[in-house]
This record gives structure tokens, sequence and C-alpha cells, in this order.
């Protein structure tokens, strides 16, 4: 693993963006790091709309705030000092209804996902958002966050809440 390599994985939520924030911080100008920012998608369960058609429309827009939430990571890091060259970005579709090609995310769980980038792309850190999830929710169908943190190997795992 090379540790100079990080994997951001982001969902567009606000903690989301304090851990690219906080990766910003942490290596700024530092030279040598590669910063990769990956979202895995998870499109909204297609039986709360009233057709397809809604669906569809519900997933593009989605699909399109966090294509903008992934532009302004990347400007977020570009202003902490972060060379533009140094950050990758990676939205990884599931396949379900995506507008575009992209790496594809589908039967896999979004941890599983995360931990498979990280394991085939040699990343030494793997940075996540801790979501605002209750003890409950945690118990009874887990966590990205915990799930990374418990199956991730080989790596430093930090967690900004």
């Amino acid at each position: 693993m090379n540790f100079k390599k990080i994997l951001v994985a982001v969902d567009a939520s606000e903690n989301s963006a304090r851990a690219v924030e906080y990766t910003g911080i942490m290596i700024g100008q530092t030279p040598g790091f590669q910063i990769h920012l990956l979202y895995v998608e998870r499109h909204p369960e297609r039986d709360i709309f009233p057709d397809d058609a809604s669906w569809k429309n519900a997933c593009q827009e989605e699909e399109q705030n966090i294509r903008d939430f992934l532009a302004q990571a990347r400007g977020m890091l570009e202003n902490k000092g972060v060379q533009h060259e140094a950050i990758s970005v990676d939205y990884a579709s599931s396949g379900s209804c995506s507008t575009g090609p992209q790496r594809s995310s589908k039967g896999h769980s979004v941890a599983n996902h995360i931990l498979k980038v990280h394991q085939e792309g040699g990343y030494g850190t793997v940075v996540v958002g801790r979501r605002g999830v209750s003890k409950a929710e945690e118990f009874l169908f887990g966590s990205v966050t915990t799930k990374i943190i418990h199956n991730a190997k080989d790596c430093t795992v930090w967690v900004v809440e």
C-alpha cells in the first residue's frame, strides 16, 4: 500500500464535505500525494415513485447533484493547495439508470465497493465522513463507515465527523 495515495469516499453530505476539507488541510501543499475522490452510486428505491419516469428523473437529478459536489470537492482540495493533477475523481455508477459511462458498482454494497477500489488502487489511506445514523439504525442496518473500519486491511482509515 502506498501511503501517499489517499482514497476519499464521498456522498455529498456535510460530513463528507468536512472529510474532503480535512484531507486538504492535512495534505495541503505537501508534494507527492495523490487524492482520489470516489462516489459510489446508490439510487433511491424505485418503489417510492409513482412511475419509471419519475424515478429516472430523480436518479438523474441526484447524479447531477453528486457530479456538482465532486467538482466542488476538487475545488476545496485545490484551495487548500493540492495540485489539480494530484486529484482524480470517480463516479461509480450502479448502472440502473445512469446517464454516462463510468465504473460500475452494481452487485456491491457501497462499503464493499469502496474497499475494492482501495485494494485494487493500493491506497494507503481511506477517508470517510461519519454519517448521522442513530445507534438503532447502525445496529439494524450497519453503516458504510463502520463496515470500512472493520474490514479495511493494510491502510489507515480517517473518520471525519
